[in-house]
């Protein structure tokens, strides 16, 4: 046990009372200052959240109210003892606990930044964007990690630990966990990037491969689709990215071509009508734009023509009302024409 001889003989201890009671004062004024700062942010931010748009300091606001009581008192207590006449290994020590002690509010405040972002995407996710709702959870668990780990690391490398070999057998450990769970860890980031790329979203309409069916679920491990038939479809999420994926549900118009064919019996006056016909009819439609109609080719058993326009809707029903139209409409005009539909036949000469 040390006794008040050489506690008096240490460098740190070496000081006169009125040395000491210097700082503590300079500890203790740094203190009050520190926390007197985080009240007045930490009103700001009950001022800021009180208000329904987000301004521009909230964010940055909310991460410094996250400042610990732990981090002021190593830093009021290291500032005091900066003021006393120390040696080399002393100002080591508490340099040291000053830097660690910064890492470790780095790492809170890091975390307060990446929970603040989070719960503004889920505050917009429940209006706008649900599909990145099923994910944020894990970007929650990945960020927390990472930034941890990173603290833990740089805080054993400030107390002099060789974090060389430890981390050499971190990164093995983890490549042979890595292999073990490759396919969960594909899917897994398969789900990541669906929720940062956003090709899908909840509720919209996909054709996979063979497969078609609306968004039901975007999980961790694997999206779940519910088909025109009923049943509920299940397809991992890194074999959802690999395929070739059409989403109807960001369709702004739908093309529409179609095929009419009449009798060879038509005349050369009557043929050029029927694409007039057809356009009038197509233009005089609402949610339509008329792109062509040509007499295309002579078919074996019919005059062909081919028409293309454009449903100002996304909407199958809709596109399907106005397919009707144009049929019922073509045939009350071709009628008024004298002119027939073909169908399948074929003449026998003698």
């Amino acid at each position: 046990m040390l006794d008040v001889a050489s506690l008096r003989s240490l460098p740190l201890f070496s000081n006169s009372l009125a040395a000491w009671l210097i700082a503590a004062v300079i500890a203790l004024a740094a203190f009050g200052l520190l926390c007197g700062a985080r009240s007045t942010i930490r009103r700001y931010l009950r001022k800021a959240r009180a208000t329904p748009q987000t301004e521009l300091l909230e964010i940055p606001a909310d991460v410094l109210s996250r400042t610990t009581l732990a981090f002021f008192v190593v830093l009021s207590v290291g500032l005091g003892l900066r003021s006393l006449t120390t040696g080399p290994g002393s100002q080591r020590v508490i340099g040291s606990a000053m830097t660690i002690a910064l890492f470790w509010q780095a790492g809170v405040w890091a975390m307060a930044a990446g929970q603040a972002w989070l719960d503004r995407r889920r505050r917009r996710g429940m209006t706008e964007d649900r599909a990145a709702l099923s994910s944020l959870n894990i970007i929650s668990f990945i960020l927390n990690v990472v930034v941890w780990a990173l603290v833990l690391l740089l805080t054993l490398d400030n107390l002099g630990v060789n974090i060389t070999a430890l981390v050499a057998g971190l990164g093995i450990g983890g490549i042979a966990v890595a292999l073990a769970l490759q396919n969960v860890l594909g899917d897994l980031f398969a789900s990541l990037s669906i929720t940062l790329d956003k090709p899908f979203e909840l509720g919209e309409f996909l054709a996979v491969d063979d497969f078609l069916g609306a968004v039901e679920h975007i999980g961790i491990k694997s999206t779940r689709l519910r088909s025109l038939g009923g049943e509920q479809i299940i397809l991992a999420n890194g074999d959802l990215l690999k395929s070739r994926v059409r989403n109807y549900g960001r369709m702004k118009e739908r093309r529409v071509v179609f095929t009419t064919g009449v009798a060879y019996e038509a005349s050369v006056e009557q043929i050029e009508r029927i694409p007039r016909m057809i356009r009038e009819i197509i233009e005089n439609m609402t949610d339509t734009r008329f792109d062509r109609s040509h007499f295309q080719k002579h078919g074996e058993s019919s005059l062909d023509f081919e028409t293309v326009y454009y449903v100002l809707s996304p909407d199958f029903n809709r596109y399907m009302d106005v397919q009707q139209d144009v049929n019922l409409q073509l045939h009350r005009g071709l009628a008024q024409l004298g002119v027939e539909f073909a169908y399948p036949t074929r003449r026998i000469v003698n």
